[in-house]
């Protein structure tokens, strides 16, 4: 079994290449932003609670996310491995990830992330959010302050999976072609 994690900032391309790499790979695709997304359009007690944490830019509680997620690893008993976008985002998601997959005899095979300049993404959310409907797409202050969360948590995460020796950095500037063919290139390796 394969997993995956995919980690880059809003807007580096993880929802667009995921699509890609779980067809070529046979991968089940868990993107919290989705799944948190569903919730709040179906207007679930989750998508409520998650929905007051994304209107500000904010980060959902570990606690929330990490019940969300591994119900929905359950879900997908005979997957052939899992592509996990947007998650883990804190220290505290990774190690809860890594004892929930031991518990069913698995483990992260990888991380890998997609790198681009600040400036560079904020102009693509910017785009983004012109069609998305999505409020954290259409204002900067909100988006640079997801940029912080990212930077104070998540980027943590690169030297805890580097010590496992499981981080690959990718440059996801370019076309959606080429940044993936830089992932396969990565993958293909596993």
């Amino acid at each position: 079994m394969i997993n995956i994690v995919l980690f880059g900032k809003p807007g580096a391309g993880k929802g667009t290449q995921a699509e890609f790499l779980k067809e070529k790979y046979n991968l089940t695709h868990l993107s919290t932003g989705d799944i948190f997304r569903f919730n709040i359009k179906n207007d679930t007690d989750l998508g409520k609670l998650a929905k007051t944490y994304m209107d500000k830019g904010d980060l959902v509680p570990d606690e929330v996310t990490i019940q969300m997620l591994q119900s929905e690893v359950d879900k997908n008993p005979q997957s052939a491995g899992f592509l996990f976008d947007g998650f883990p985002r804190t220290l505290a998601q990774a190690d809860a990830l890594d004892q929930f997959l031991a518990s069913k005899g698995q483990s992260i095979t990888a991380t890998v992330a997609l790198e681009a300049d600040d400036n560079i993404l904020v102009a693509r959310l910017l785009e983004r959010g012109k069609t998305s409907g999505r409020p954290d797409d259409q204002d900067e202050e909100k988006i640079r302050n997801r940029y912080d969360e990212y930077n104070q948590k998540t980027a943590q995460l690169m030297d805890y999976y580097k010590a496992q020796g499981k981080f690959h950095a990718v440059d996801g500037i370019g076309t959606i072609a080429e940044v993936t063919e830089r992932l396969t290139a990565v993958f293909d390796t596993f």
